[in-house]
């Protein structure tokens, strides 16, 4: 494989979704093989000390690298946590010469669209058929995701979300940390004018990101019309973290094909409390969340927002 090759896929993992667009990753490449390591200096230490949002990111990179591959007429066998003296190197595509795939030219115009808009969905609702069809896709990643459509399950997740956006937004050192991400720089973090202007807080929960310059209509943080589902597994650790990425990135783009929406609800997992809350009361003990994300449809006069920034291949991509 050239190097034009391997920066050409690289150049399309890193479109991937990450926590507050830090793009925690690094890559190695060889002619045969691409290497992807977790980049613990850009880990959120306050809102993240355990590093799952960090990896569930290098997760949805992956399974857009293997996407890249695809597309360009590779095969990537992934070899997940090759080795266990290098706890940060997190996988290892092999890459060998193969047709693409029926569905790789629409998922790769899917990672050119997919965007995080955190603007009010329409109330149209998702119907339960479409949710069953992206939480199928998560199987195929190694992970499991459910819908959420039974009320006594919404009202659990939507009070623990609320929960955790107010524990969050009372913890000084994670509310610094998010603030240091809008407007980060030129490369990362999420710029100011892709977040809705917040409305009275004295009259709403507030969302995770209470700034914003983009216009937009008042209302919670989820609705009724929306469509919930929760990425989840058997354990909470690196090996499920990476799958539930994997599977993350799938569902996102695979909504993206369909027209439609989606959110993280992360805040929930994030915060001790709320996540073994979440596991009792809306999972049943049954396994472990790992990613809430909220799917629904946009106004079609909406404009389309401006990709969030990205940092340049050069810098997280070594060839050896």
């Amino acid at each position: 494989m050239s190097p034009r090759t391997l920066r050409r896929i690289v150049e399309l993992a890193v479109r991937a979704p990450s926590v507050h667009n830090t793009q925690p990753w690094r890559w190695r490449g060889t002619s045969r093989s691409l290497d992807l390591y977790a980049d613990r200096s850009r880990q959120l230490l306050a809102g993240d000390p355990e590093g799952r949002n960090l990896v569930i990111s290098c997760g949805a990179a992956l399974h857009h690298a293997r996407i890249a591959a695809d597309v360009l007429g590779w095969s990537a066998q992934v070899s997940a946590l090759p080795d266990p003296d290098q706890p940060d190197l997190l996988a290892r595509l092999d890459l060998t010469p193969a047709l693409p795939s029926r569905h790789a030219p629409e998922l790769l115009e899917a990672i050119g669209h997919r965007c995080t808009d955190r603007r009010r969905f329409t109330s149209w609702p998702v119907p339960d058929e479409r949710l069953t069809h992206l939480a199928a896709l998560a199987s195929e990643q190694g992970a499991r995701a459910l819908p959420l459509t039974e009320l006594s399950e919404r009202f659990h997740a939507e009070l623990l979300i609320n929960r955790a956006i107010d524990l969050q937004h009372a913890d000084r050192p994670v509310m610094a940390e998010q603030e240091a991400w809008i407007d980060h720089g030129a490369a990362d973090g999420v710029p100011r004018g892709v977040l809705p202007v917040p409305d009275d807080l004295r009259a709403r929960r507030p969302s995770r990101f209470a700034t914003g310059l983009l216009e937009d209509i008042g209302g919670r943080e989820i609705e009724s019309s929306d469509g919930l589902l929760v990425i989840c597994g058997p354990h909470d650790d690196v090996a499920a973290w990476l799958a539930a990425g994997q599977a993350l990135s799938a569902i996102w783009l695979g909504a993206t094909m369909e027209g439609l929406s989606v959110v993280p609800l992360s805040q929930v997992v994030e915060v001790a409390e709320t996540r073994q809350a979440f596991q009792t009361e809306v999972l049943g003990g049954m396994a472990q969340p790992l990613v809430v994300i909220r799917v629904g449809w946009q106004a079609i006069s909406r404009s389309q927002l401006p990709s969030t920034p990205r940092r340049p291949v050069a810098e997280v991509l070594e060839l050896i």
